[in-house]
């Protein structure tokens, strides 16, 4: 994180992905505030819906030296805005517009990319998340 609260994804430096050292690369294509990739607001609510139109998927990822490789967006609920495609969270499935619903077993959907972040950051290297997103069908 930048200190003054500005930059709030997983970096320290402003590449915009998930990392815990200064920078994903000098040559990352993600800037640290890019424009939503999603298509329209969906609410919790929405993805809690029994015979909803979204699958739910776990993944467990392991960070790396330079971290988990995405980045987590929005508000209520948050969303995957970018993935880093040779990352530990691509090499496992994790793919933009996924929405987050869990972190190591405690349910996200209500809260900010703020929050959902620094649970990431402040938790252990492996981190268990559950994500929705869109079924195919």
């Amino acid at each position: 994180m930048v200190p003054g609260g500005q930059d709030n994804s997983f970096s320290s430096g402003n590449s915009g992905y998930c990392n815990r050292g200064p920078m994903l690369s000098p040559t990352s294509p993600v800037l640290s505030n890019p424009k939503s990739v999603l298509k329209r607001h969906v609410s919790p609510e929405e993805l809690r819906r029994p015979g909803g139109s979204y699958i739910k998927r776990t993944f467990t990822i392991v960070g790396d030296a330079v971290g988990w490789g995405f980045v987590v967006r929005g508000s209520r609920p948050c969303h995957i805005q970018a993935v880093d495609p040779s990352g530990p969270a691509a090499a496992v499935g994790v793919k933009v517009r996924q929405f987050v619903v869990s972190v190591n077993g405690l349910d996200v959907l209500s809260l900010d990319y703020k929050t959902v972040s620094n649970l990431i950051l402040t938790g252990s290297r492996t981190v268990v998340m559950e994500v929705m997103e869109e079924s195919d069908c």
